[in-house]
């Protein structure tokens, strides 16, 4: 049972990582600008739901953290 629940927030972990990582590599394209109207409105919808991703991989591993360990 203790080896599911390492395995879960572990996952949990790598979600919120990669989540963050992902949101943050399309900052960077977005700043980086060079790009027309349509790659710009590209990139604002996917910082949106990565955005979205993040909170809902924090989300998870706060319920995770949460649950009572015995």
């Amino acid at each position: 049972m203790v080896e599911i629940f390492s395995f879960e927030l572990a996952k949990a972990r790598l979600r919120v990582n990669r989540a963050e990582r992902s949101l943050s590599r399309s900052n960077e394209l977005l700043d980086q600008g060079g790009g027309n109207v349509a790659v710009n409105l590209s990139l604002c919808d996917r910082i949106r739901s990565e955005q979205r991703r993040v909170a809902e991989a924090r989300e998870r591993l706060t319920k995770l953290n949460t649950i009572p360990r015995y």
